[in-house]
């Protein structure tokens, strides 16, 4: 088999005197620090509040937010949008990115289908979500699937184990010396995309909201 090269890493074109998140924005528009950027229509980078004190972090674009060049603005999207507002979460304290910022999919026919983005993307990817996070100091992180969770709490890490749980940040990320932010919590919970694939839907959406609260009455 041909021997694949590593990605060189977006800590390449992470501007390192950025004070602001338009421009890391701007910057990430040119990033080509793995190969996923030659097929994707544009980099997808956060969007929301530069004071939030809540982030959630996904795993990847989708198909309409690779187009639109928005997260979550897709079907998960909107049902997120839901499940903040039921949790009682204020929609203002609350910045959304993804632990990839480019869609990683397989053509077939004229359909692009979503393929999970595999440890090199989401190490080569990871110098982004420092960057964000050493601008937003956020308090608390919501991690929102596997993918996510492997890229901020570590490849052992388990949603369906530890879901709901407030955790100390420190204790828990994977490389904490990355996310220097006082105080900082992390929740884990499954990503919307898994509630849209349930079978019983409602009580796979009740269960995030749930776990949502925990988050929201840490806040209070």
């Amino acid at each position: 088999m041909p021997r694949t090269e590593a990605p060189i890493g977006a800590q390449h074109f992470v501007p390192p005197d950025a004070h602001e998140l338009d421009q890391l924005k701007a910057a990430a528009a040119h990033c080509e620090g793995c190969e996923l950027y030659q097929n994707a229509t544009q980099t997808v980078f956060g969007r929301g509040a530069a004071n939030a004190r809540v982030v959630f972090v996904g795993e990847q674009p989708g198909d309409v937010e690779d187009q639109q060049g928005l997260p979550f603005v897709g079907p998960a999207g909107r049902l997120l949008r839901e499940a903040v507002d039921d949790a009682g979460l204020d929609p203002g304290n609350v910045y959304i990115t993804n632990a990839v910022k480019h869609f990683r999919f397989e053509l077939r026919g004229k359909r692009r289908i979503h393929q999970s983005p595999g440890p090199a993307h989401i190490t080569a990817c990871r110098p982004w979500l420092v960057a964000e996070f050493a601008l937003l100091k956020p308090e608390l992180v919501v991690v929102l699937g596997a993918t996510a969770a492997k890229a901020l709490l570590g490849p052992s890490f388990r949603v369906t184990r530890s879901r709901g749980q407030l955790m100390p940040w420190p204790a828990s990320a994977q490389h904490p010396e990355d996310f220097p932010v006082a105080e900082i919590q992390a929740l884990a919970t499954i990503h919307p995309s898994a509630v849209l694939r349930a079978d019983d839907r409602d009580a796979a959406y009740q269960s995030l909201v749930e776990d949502l609260k925990v988050g929201a009455a840490a806040l209070a």
